[in-house]
């Protein structure tokens, strides 16, 4: 199979290039024309997939709903927005909740699915601060605990690649180093900590925070906070919801400007309403929930955010055309970033040989023609 355009995106720069694939793999670039192409896609933006690694559901689905068929079916349709990877992520609920999301993950892993390739699964919480829990249910927050973690990770299959906790709960960074020295990325969020709580925290191993702006300290001059951590630590990753309504334009500007192109991840945080029609009844962590006109999710009755129903190719869309982010940066951050983040970087975010072939096509106005998983055609 032989894929080729005039604008791929190579080395952080776009070029014409062929692509040749054989068995999922990208296993040679070549010049555009160097051989006869099956697909041409001409002047459109052929990107590396996207990667979400915070996404709780969609279609109606929603990760701690622990249905193998319902997870199946958001695998199969997700490509619609360019995603080829996802991390399915949990949100704090009790541990007979949680040990059945993460069981069957790992089952639909383990027998089989088709489209966007499951990562690993995103555990956000139990492990949070009752503060800045945001829309996370309190009555199932918890203490960190290592004894309890590796009963979810033995459920898990050793899935879990990714945890967000407040490192102010965890008792001598106990649980983060533990994470952190058995390969999963500890992530610091839903979280009061002060700014010097957010050092030592990464000083014993977290890498990266979760949804910044959201779920944490605000920034003030003289209490700099999780925010002023990771505006003023800039070799550690930073996720951030793309959305223009859970941070301001120039929030995000400020954030990308702080960051540079190597350590900011865009994240959906996408609840199961994503691609669903408005209205209906939805719940999240077993607390009803309502979509507001502007497309978010807020605990019903309340203002409090619960989530988004952000697709990624709208997201890399407002990122370049209205908050004024550059374009590689932009690109780097739903793509190259959360590979290297979750340490998927090997095959995943670019596109070079050896790479695993997965792509979307992208017309001038950010809309996908083409998805590619794993060189399968998914559009």
């Amino acid at each position: 199979m032989r894929i080729q355009g005039k604008h791929i995106w190579i080395a952080g720069q776009f070029m014409a290039a062929q692509l040749l694939i054989e068995e999922g793999t990208i296993r040679e670039v070549l010049p555009y024309g160097a051989g006869e192409a099956d697909e041409d896609y001409g002047d459109n933006r052929v990107l590396p997939g996207f990667i979400d690694i915070h996404t709780h559901g969609a279609y109606g689905y929603d990760t701690n709903d622990a249905q193998p068929e319902g997870l199946r079916e958001w695998m199969r349709r997700i490509p619609e927005e360019g995603v080829t990877s996802i991390l399915p992520t949990t949100v704090t609920q009790m541990p007979d909740v949680l040990t059945r999301a993460v069981s069957s993950v790992a089952e639909v892993v383990e027998e089989g699915y088709e489209g966007a390739q499951i990562l690993g699964i995103h555990f956000e919480g139990p492990y949070l601060d009752m503060d800045y829990k945001g829309a996370q249910p309190p009555e199932a927050i918890a203490s960190a605990s290592i004894e309890q973690f590796q009963m979810y990770q033995e459920a898990a299959k050793g899935l879990i690649r990714y945890i967000t906790l407040a490192p102010e709960h965890d008792p001598g960074h106990a649980l983060t180093r533990y994470c952190a020295s058995h390969g999963v990325t500890v992530s610091m969020g839903h979280s009061s900590a002060s700014y010097e709580e957010a050092l030592l925290g990464i000083a014993n191993g977290a890498t990266s925070m979760t949804h910044v702006y959201n779920g944490m300290t605000p920034y003030h001059h003289r209490k700099p906070g999780l925010v002023g951590t990771a505006l003023r630590v800039r070799d550690i990753y930073g996720e951030v919801i793309c959305d223009g309504c859970h941070s301001h334009l120039a929030a995000l500007n400020n954030f990308f400007t702080a960051k540079g192109r190597d350590y900011a991840v865009m994240v959906s945080d996408s609840l199961r309403a994503k691609h669903c029609p408005p209205g209906g009844n939805y719940q999240l962590g077993g607390h009803d929930i309502e979509i507001g006109e502007d497309g978010l999710a807020r605990l019903k009755g309340t203002d409090t955010i619960a989530g988004s129903t952000l697709r990624m190719n709208r997201g890399l869309k407002i990122l370049i055309e209205e908050a004024m982010v550059p374009v590689d940066a932009a690109i780097n951050s739903c793509t190259l970033n959360p590979a290297r983040c979750i340490g998927a970087d090997r095959t995943k975010g670019r596109i070079a040989a050896g790479c695993d072939a997965d792509l979307a096509v992208l017309d001038r106005d950010y809309n996908v023609v083409q998805t590619w998983c794993r060189g399968r055609k998914m559009l």
